[in-house]
């Protein structure tokens, strides 16, 4: 984040004397990204926050994954990973199922309904998308109440926990990086503040608002951190001393978030408008864009949807979460249904998209794309939820 906020108590001085009432020290922590070099916080903690008791290893779910070998368009089929499986007893941490992965950037999917453990990702932040349900995010910042529609922005290292909310199980897309995530330079000023061209602001982003402190002792967190396991990633459980939610009061650059797909502000012409106008985050070596409801090409002789493409430095995967995508109709793809278009395959619509779109004026749509500059490969999840026909769909067939 690059605006200023300040929750709780905090003294008039950084790195000065803060006291508790009872005359000790609160203990001051420097949250901060690139080596004291970019954004950060400053936490004020009753306990001491490096306090742990015992450290062990945390077998990490499935994270091995398999080339896209021959390459090949693919669909998965989202909703059917969890349909045998009792979305009651899954939490958003450790119930997470690998779809998709490379070096820059890991893509999972979860349905849960039982609060997570403690957890923290410290290889990058996270950026959770809320495809239906809701939840509250309990953070060592604050709390965040997320509800569908909802990106959750986890900056590196934060410790939290998801407890779902209401009767309905907590379908999450989930994003994690190996670097940080924020919103396209291009939207910013030098100084960090949104420009008038953007297609959403600081007001549609929405931090904790005051302090939420626990009590507790020999307190576990698992923590995902960087090692010799699959994609180099492995786990740890550590076990702190006193409640990691201790913090009285914080203040800086660097906070989880929600911002809702709601906000954004579709930018559309006369005639198609290239993926980039839909950008909503970016990190190393990918991209996050946001296909919204939005009244489209007026041009009187525009073709709504898209033109044919080689996307030639990316893989596209596009999450269909809202509405009925116009480009896809005939493909048998739906709401929950992901479509991976690797680079080197020229794609676009299915035929029959084309001329049914022609004189259209609005699409009742949403979807969550993820653009990465690196191949991607496929998880357990991937390889599990792929429909297996949707390559041919654009033939109508396949050679025999």
């Amino acid at each position: 984040m690059t605006y200023y906020r300040r929750v709780g108590e905090v003294p008039p001085k950084r790195h000065t004397q803060f006291r508790r009432p009872d005359g000790g020290l609160y203990r001051e922590e420097l949250m901060g990204e690139e080596g004291f070099t970019s954004d950060s916080s400053l936490l004020y903690h009753a306990g001491v926050p490096s306090a742990i008791v015992d450290s062990q290893v945390w077998e990490l779910p499935d994270l091995a994954t398999r080339a896209n070998h021959p390459l090949t368009p693919r669909h998965l089929k989202l909703h059917g990973l969890f349909a045998d499986l009792d979305w009651k007893s899954q939490d958003a941490v450790t119930g997470r199922r690998l779809l998709l992965g490379n070096a820059d950037v890991r893509l999972s999917y979860v349905w849960a309904g039982e609060e997570s453990p403690y957890y923290r990702n410290a290889i990058g932040d996270e950026c959770v998308y809320v495809e239906s349900g809701s939840a509250r995010v309990e953070t060592v910042f604050g709390v965040l109440e997320a509800r569908q529609g909802d990106y959750v922005l986890l900056p590196r290292a934060t410790t939290h926990r998801w407890i779902p909310t209401g009767g309905t199980p907590l379908q999450a897309y989930c994003i994690e990086a190996n670097s940080h995530i924020s919103p396209p330079k291009r939207y910013l000023s030098r100084y960090g503040q949104f420009l008038e061209h953007s297609p959403y602001c600081e007001r549609d982003l929405h931090g904790p608002d005051e302090p939420y402190v626990s009590d507790g002792e020999d307190v576990e967190v698992l923590v995902k951190h960087r090692g010799q396991g699959p994609a180099g990633i492995v786990g740890s459980r550590m076990v702190y001393a006193t409640h990691p939610f201790d913090v009285v009061g914080w203040d800086g650059c660097l906070y989880p978030y929600t911002f809702n797909v709601a906000d954004f502000e579709p930018i559309t012409g006369r005639v198609h408008q290239p993926p980039p106008v839909h950008q909503v985050f970016e990190g190393s070596n990918f991209v996050v864009c946001n296909f919204c409801p939005r009244k489209v090409d007026y041009h009187p002789l525009a073709i709504p949807v898209p033109y044919y493409h080689s996307n030639v430095d990316s893989d596209e995967v596009m999450f269909y979460c809202g509405g009925d995508y116009e480009a896809r109709k005939g493909s048998g793809i739906g709401l929950g249904s992901i479509s991976l278009h690797p680079g080197g395959y020229a794609h676009g619509p299915q035929p029959s998209a084309i001329e049914a779109a022609l004189g259209v004026e609005y699409f009742d749509e949403l979807a969550v794309m993820v653009d990465t500059f690196r191949p991607l490969e496929l998880g357990e999840a991937g390889i599990a939820s792929d429909d297996g026909v949707y390559a041919w769909s654009w033939a109508g067939r396949r050679a025999t």
